[in-house]
């Protein structure tokens, strides 16, 4: 049998460099960059964060109840009994949920589904959290689902499936209002903004 071979100097470097050009955002020459300030600020940088991703794959993992991330079955959200537990709001992916937060705006429940319906890629109702927003729509009490989804092809696609899916349940089913953002000038927006715009204007 052959000795395994040594890893060439220098290789952990690039290993973790090509591990970093993995993340969104950064590219070969900024993930260079990155690991260059990671490894001169090894104590206070390198090291806790060394830390805190080895805490993170042990103890963080998905809500098996809305598909949230947290350290806690269910999610503390879903464990917080000051929620509306009548609405649902529905969010493409955790980033949606954070930012959503963010904003205090939203005091329901949430449901993730891990991306939205892309033929194109693969993708159908079978891959996202589905099936467990379909039994959660059916609870008693529940009576509106929110479908915070982003305004793509995609989106939209995978609302108008969820509509339909939810069709004939005694429930209110609601999107997000489109149109011209606070701050916004027209000059500067789509044309499917401007259409939407216009098509949901209301009375002053």
């Amino acid at each position: 049998m052959l000795p395994p071979q040594k890893k060439s100097s220098g290789a952990e470097i690039e290993e973790l460099i090509a591990l970093l050009a993995k993340l969104p955002g950064l590219g070969p020459r900024s993930a260079r960059r990155a690991a260059l300030h990671l490894i001169k600020k090894r104590e206070q940088l390198l090291l806790p964060l060394a830390r805190a991703l080895g805490v993170a794959a042990d103890k963080i993992a998905i809500c098996k109840e809305c598909g949230n991330i947290d350290t806690q079955q269910p999610c503390a959200i879903c464990a917080d009994a000051s929620r509306d537990a009548s609405t649902i709001c529905v969010v493409e992916e955790v980033g949606d949920l954070w930012a959503l937060e963010r904003a205090a705006i939203v005091r329901s429940r949430y449901h993730v589904l891990g991306g939205t319906l892309s033929p194109l890629d693969g993708r159908g109702p079978d891959d996202l959290f589905l099936v467990k927003l379909m039994e959660r729509a059916r609870q008693p009490g529940v009576n509106e689902i929110i479908l915070a989804l982003n305004a793509t092809v995609e989106g939209q696609s995978t609302a108008h499936y969820i509509a339909a899916e939810l069709e004939g349940l005694p429930l209110k089913v609601t999107r997000l209002a489109r149109g011209v953002p606070i701050g916004g000038e027209l000059d500067y927006l789509d044309e499917g903004t401007l259409a939407a715009a216009i098509k949901l204007r209301q009375p002053i």
